[in-house]
């Protein structure tokens, strides 16, 4: 604990980065407060009752910070602007412009981050079509005049780009990575509703239910803590090299690749792909066709959140998404002619492709570990259901994933920005 409020209290004396810090907690206080300005013509009452039967509706209410479910106009959140960051890393592959687009430094990495902002006003626009429709089939909206549709659709891809600015001014003026905050805000900002309803639900049963709820999710966030920062140091080399009279050089250091190399983003492409069968049933139960309608019943039976089949498929999607992101953002092949380049080795290990096919075998190991920790933090609810029989949990995997990789992440950056300071002021001395 004193290790992460030491940064915070030393934060706080330093008058530039408390400045970040007001900055930072005065947008997280108008984010709240839009969060609660409601788009009008939703019934919030059925629409509650909808995100309580759909998974997929939820989890996006969790990236969204409570907004969804309220229907505010920040109903869709920072989720566009996630999608649009993930395609473009995506397209990163496919279009190599891109991939060397991104190696251009500052501007290159402004140029992405140009197109991914672009590229969230048309996702947001048709995730808000779509939310619209959902509403409207199951007798949510009440509006459905031209201009009211007009004017729903309008705002809530309004709102989606507040949110990104927001979350841009954090990013540049504040604290840490904006979007990761504004995330985290949102999920903090439903604990205290989540807490009394499993704190009652608990109670309610027994005190043994009570008390084991406590210690898994201690065990929770303790294990995210050893996970996230859980590193394999590979030994690097660095040869010495003689200018004229002088040394240069020399010296040993490592290479640290991380056990959870993909953080978060294999659960959110999981999910995605798991839950759209019983969304694909749901559709197919309402048709005419007696066909349609069995096959939408056996999806629906075969992906319900509770059964035994659902969840392994999410726990495989999971390991599946995390070899391939981690795949996608780790090039061991560039690392090795990085090492190489600036005149290091491996101990025991070849320059080249053999450091390559070397930092790739320990990387493939060291992912299973990652792989199988996300697989568990994902269907963590069904198997604490299970243990405990509680319908009503406190503990959900991926939100206490977001918020201990965020606190983390944030801790490191005013640790550094200290150490900059400290830095800065002894060389004026």
């Amino acid at each position: 604990m004193n290790t992460i409020l030491t940064p915070l209290i030393s934060s706080w004396k330093t008058p530039e980065l408390r400045r970040k810090i007001l900055l930072t907690a005065m947008l997280f206080v108008l984010f709240r407060l839009f969060a609660h300005i409601p788009i009008p013509g939703v019934d919030t009452n059925r629409l509650a009752a909808l995100f309580a039967q759909n998974q997929f509706l939820a989890l996006l209410d969790v990236f969204s910070g409570g907004t969804l479910v309220n229907f505010s106009i920040l109903a869709l959140g920072i989720n566009p602007y996630i999608n649009a960051s993930i395609i473009l890393q995506l397209l990163q592959i496919v279009f190599p412009k891109l991939e060397e687009l991104q190696k251009e430094g500052e501007y290159g990495r402004e140029k992405i981050n140009q197109y991914t902002r672009l590229l969230t006003i048309p996702l947001a626009t048709v995730q808000a079509i779509g939310m619209f429709a959902l509403l409207k089939n199951q007798g949510i909206v009440s509006a459905v005049d031209p201009l009211s549709f007009i004017t729903i659709i309008c705002t809530m891809t309004a709102g989606t780009v507040l949110v990104m600015w927001f979350g841009e001014l954090i990013t540049e003026y504040g604290i840490g990575n904006g979007i990761s905050l504004l995330i985290f805000a949102g999920i903090v900002g439903r604990m205290p509703v989540i807490f009394g309803q499993a704190f009652t639900a608990a109670t309610a049963e027994s005190v043994t239910n009570l008390i084991l709820l406590l210690g898994l999710g201690f065990a929770v966030i303790a294990a995210t803590v050893v996970v996230n920062e859980a590193v394999r140091k590979v030994t690097v080399q660095y040869a010495r090299r003689i200018r004229g009279n002088k040394m240069y050089g020399g010296g040993a250091s490592f290479l640290p690749l991380r056990v959870n190399q993909a953080g978060v983003i294999p659960i959110i492409f999981a999910v995605s792909l798991v839950l759209l069968p019983s969304l694909l049933g749901g559709f197919l139960a309402q048709v005419k066709s007696p066909l349609l309608i069995s096959l939408g019943h056996g999806l629906t039976y075969l992906f319900n959140p509770n059964g035994v089949f659902y969840n392994l498929f999410y726990f495989v999607l999971v390991i599946g998404f995390t070899y391939f992101y981690t795949a996608i953002t780790f090039n061991p092949t560039k690392i090795a002619g990085e090492i190489q380049k600036y005149g290091g080795f491996i101990p025991g290990i070849r320059p080249g492709a053999p450091t390559a096919s070397y930092l790739n075998y320990i990387l493939t190991r060291i992912t299973l570990a990652g792989a199988l920790f996300l697989g568990l933090i994902a269907i963590l609810p069904s198997l604490a259901r299970g243990v405990t029989g509680m319908t009503t949990l406190l503990i959900g995997g991926t939100s206490v994933l977001i918020v201990v990789s965020v606190v983390l992440e944030t801790v490191k950056t005013l640790e550094a920005q200290l150490v900059m300071r400290n830095y800065e002021g002894f060389l004026k001395e």
